[in-house]
């Protein structure tokens, strides 16, 4: 639900809450937050909440240290595992400078603007996630292990699949914050599992992919379990991936989904060290259906896009590359700057690869351009990308290619 600033203010009354966390992002997506108690409400609606931002990764030094969290009104939601007495909400905030200028590493920010762009050009994209995880037990001094919650594979039931209960939990916590997961199911690997998201519009499913794993470490923790978002958890095992489902509509009814995938294919070696940000993230790209090769097909899940078998509001591209260890925020952003330099360019779709990559042979694999091999090879193409360049700031590109 959306609430204006006075409706905050009644609700912060009526429903007892104690706590207010003022939520946002690092320039790498993990979330942070400030809470403060009721009484602080009007000052952050006012003059927002000061925080030490040399502290905060990618966001400066000791110089210019103060920024000010403005909370966004319409991301007001409880926290259901608080507890009901002193219950605790969060609400997504603005960072801004002390003058009241846009910070320019707040990547949320930048998708904002990004989807103006967007629509300015009669353009409106909506993004659904698709997000995997492992489940592995604890010790006996509470620490993580390596060891799998189970040795279910895909699509298995209980009691095979020990994941189903918590997956229920996480997919009833979910709703209680108004956010709507589509379908859960296991994976392939052991103590893998993955819930989807119906598609939003793209700051709201930024939001959610971001909620979504806080979600998932606290009922995981709740359940005596830690939860891995890491791209490749077990080194012999699937990895990890957040498939992002594209979909956008013109003003004027003209189908733009082909430029714009264009767009992305043309741009993604560029824009991947943000997409997949840790070493181990190239070690998944090539198999157990993660993707290597810059192609696209229909159905076929060994393309980097593929255009799933749907009709209608359902019909998309599913991007299948990234991780989810990468920012929502930036992924989305690129995502939308690449599609409307397809559009703007009028950049003409490759002919589909209906091949197999994972049995096709080594000549006609040549065929096709790959995504970077190594963390490395990533940050050499962001670095000297122009596209980059003219997207994001030189304060988010330098922590990601140095």
């Amino acid at each position: 639900m959306k609430y204006t600033a006075d409706e905050i203010r009644q609700y912060v009354a009526e429903e007892d809450i104690k706590f207010l966390r003022l939520a946002f992002c690092d320039i790498f997506g993990s979330q942070k937050n400030i809470s403060i108690l009721p009484d602080e409400l009007e000052r952050a609606l006012t003059y927002g909440i000061a925080f030490d931002a040399s502290a905060v990764p990618g966001f400066g030094d000791e110089v210019h240290s103060d920024l000010f969290l403005h909370p966004d009104t319409g991301t007001l939601c409880m926290l259901p595992w608080r507890p009901d007495h002193g219950r605790v909400a969060r609400m997504f905030c603005h960072v801004l400078r002390p003058n009241g200028a846009a910070f320019d590493a707040d990547c949320r920010a930048l998708l904002r603007q990004a989807v103006a762009d967007a629509e300015q050009m009669g353009i409106s994209f909506s993004f659904g996630t698709e997000m995997e995880f492992y489940l592995f037990r604890r010790d006996d001094n509470g620490e993580p292990t390596r060891i799998p919650y189970d040795n279910a594979g895909y699509m298995d039931i209980a009691p095979e699949d020990k994941g189903e209960n918590v997956r229920r939990e996480i997919c009833l916590t979910l709703e209680q914050m108004g956010i709507r997961p589509e379908c859960s199911h296991h994976e392939q690997g052991p103590g893998q599992n993955e819930i989807d998201f119906r598609y939003s519009d793209p700051l709201t499913a930024a939001d959610n992919a971001v909620t979504f794993r806080a979600v998932v470490n606290s009922v995981a923790v709740r359940n005596g379990l830690a939860a891995d978002f890491s791209p490749k958890p077990l080194a012999d095992k699937p990895g990890n991936g957040m498939h992002i489902n594209i979909s956008a509509k013109s003003r004027d009814g003209e189908d733009v989904m082909p430029r714009i995938i264009a767009g992305i294919l043309s741009h993604v070696a560029e824009m991947t060290v943000f997409l997949n940000t840790r070493e181990e993230s190239y070690h998944r790209f090539g198999s157990s259906k993660a993707p290597r090769y810059i192609s696209w097909s229909s159905e076929n899940r060994s393309q980097l896009i593929r255009i799933p078998a749907a009709q209608g509001e359902y019909r998309r591209a599913e991007l299948r590359s990234p991780d989810p260890l990468c920012s929502p925020y930036l992924a989305f952003t690129l995502l939308i700057r690449a599609g409307l330099d397809g559009i703007n360019r009028r950049l003409v779709l490759p002919d589909a690869a209906d091949v197999n990559f994972y049995t096709a042979p080594a000549s006609v694999r040549a065929q096709f351009h790959t995504l970077p091999e190594t963390l490395e090879d990533a940050k050499t193409a962001a670095a000297g990308s122009e596209f980059i360049a003219q997207c994001l700031p030189d304060s988010i590109i330098r922590p990601y290619t140095c």
